[in-house]
């Protein structure tokens, strides 16, 4: 009892975000059925399309157990720099960023490619659509508990409210889709801007302006944490040695430098950066098809995106590795033992059910979410993807004031956050 209390009490000192601890015992015949679920959805998906769709369907694995193992999260982190100024959070993404900005520089300018598929950014326009979008999704990642990636792998680790977040979001991603045409040529926009290829800069000399960029926010942010004081993450259980990667928490730095080469991975596989609410759209357009709904004459579903609905989900790759990120983080939540589900108060139960559309409809405006916009557009280099990171965050500070009504708490000055 002694050497845990010392073991946190370090672990508050450092500002660390896992602390050694006894785990929950680990849920062994779950763990079983996620592992033979995985085994026999990447034999469907290789038998039905490929080996490079399987790839990315493992690539979603591993980035489902590291979001779950870290509790890596965009939401929690601009929702606690906003209402008490706790950075941690902030901190992990500039890290993020700069190693996947590290990694893109070089795959793009060198064309780098496993598959042969040339790696394109994801580098889109800056306009209305974007500024307003990015904001929507602001709000509703704050009321419906989880941004894309938070709500997909909180699903597959046993949150009951989420499920309605990923139902709700999966129908504003598709309303969305039926508003697209509108947003694109009716509001205004600059074309796409690429640090790298629209500055002249090239992809060093952007990498270079990123990188002085990142090292500027991370400085302020300590400033703010000076300022502030703010309260630390309280950290999560963990423990020691090799059992520490199937049984313990992650650290949070650890998992931003992971999550950063799978993303770099999945743009030398795919050919693109990761992304995650297209495949949303996809299954609402897919669904309103089954019921007699004729999507293809909505602008959205033209080209690639319209050949898609004619197509098995399996051959999605944005779709297969969502599948994996549920599945993988099932898979660790229980190897840590904290499957279970819950019940669902009403109040957020409403929350989870805005939030989620606000989510859908706002990524399919702002072209991505947190993943394909933030994450994947700051890291190609695109100027959308530093709007997208700005307006979220008014979103956000803008939702501190909406969650009370549905009885959803905001962090505090005199409390640990998790």
């Amino acid at each position: 009892m002694a050497q845990t209390t010392f073991a946190k009490q370090t672990a508050w000192d450092h500002k660390s975000t896992t602390v050694v601890t006894e785990l929950n015992p680990m849920q062994k015949p779950l763990v079983v059925i996620g592992i033979l679920a995985a085994i026999v959805l990447l034999s469907s998906i290789v038998h039905g399309s490929n080996w490079t769709q399987g790839v990315l369907f493992i690539i979603g694995l591993a980035l489902g157990v590291t979001l779950l193992h870290a509790r890596f999260g965009f939401t929690s982190a601009f929702r606690r720099l906003m209402s008490v100024g706790n950075v941690q959070g902030l901190q992990a993404h500039m890290l993020m960023l700069a190693v996947a900005s590290t990694l893109f520089a070089i795959i793009l300018a060198t064309g780098f490619s496993f598959t042969g598929v040339k790696p394109t950014g994801f580098v889109s326009p800056v306009g209305v659509s974007v500024i307003f979008g990015a904001f929507l999704f602001g709000i509703g990642m704050q009321l419906g508990g989880g941004c894309a990636s938070g709500t997909l792998y909180s699903v597959g680790g046993g949150s009951s409210s989420m499920i309605l977040t990923l139902i709700a979001f999966i129908a504003g991603s598709t309303l969305g889709a039926y508003h697209y045409t509108f947003w694109m040529k009716d509001t205004p926009s600059l074309p796409p801007i690429s640090l790298a290829e629209s500055t002249g800069l090239g992809y060093f000399g952007a990498w270079g302006v990123q990188m002085i960029v990142f090292a500027i926010i991370y400085w302020i942010t300590t400033v703010i944490a000076k300022k502030k004081n703010p309260p630390m993450m309280k950290p999560l259980p963990t423990t020691t040695g090799l059992k520490k990667i199937v049984r313990g928490s992650w650290p949070l730095f650890a998992a931003a430098i992971i999550l950063a080469v799978l993303n770099a991975l999945t743009l030398t596989v795919r050919g693109n950066p990761w992304g995650i609410t297209s495949a949303f759209a996809l299954w609402g357009g897919k669904a309103l098809m089954a019921m007699g709904v004729d999507v293809t004459s909505w602008g959205y579903f033209t080209g690639a995106n319209g050949a898609a609905l004619t197509h098995t989900v399996l051959a999605d790759p944005t779709s297969v590795m969502n599948f994996g990120i549920m599945l993988g983080a099932f898979i660790s939540a229980a190897s840590q033992g904290t499957f279970k589900p819950s019940k669902i108060k009403p109040g957020v139960a409403l929350a989870s059910m805005i939030g989620g559309v606000m989510m859908g409809y706002g990524a399919r405006l702002a072209f991505g979410c947190n993943i394909g916009a933030y994450f994947g557009g700051i890291a190609s280099f695109s100027l959308h993807g530093w709007v997208w990171m700005v307006m979220a965050m008014l979103g956000t500070y803008t939702a501190l004031f909406i969650r009370p009504l549905f009885g959803l708490s905001n962090p505090k000055p005199t409390d640990s956050i998790c």
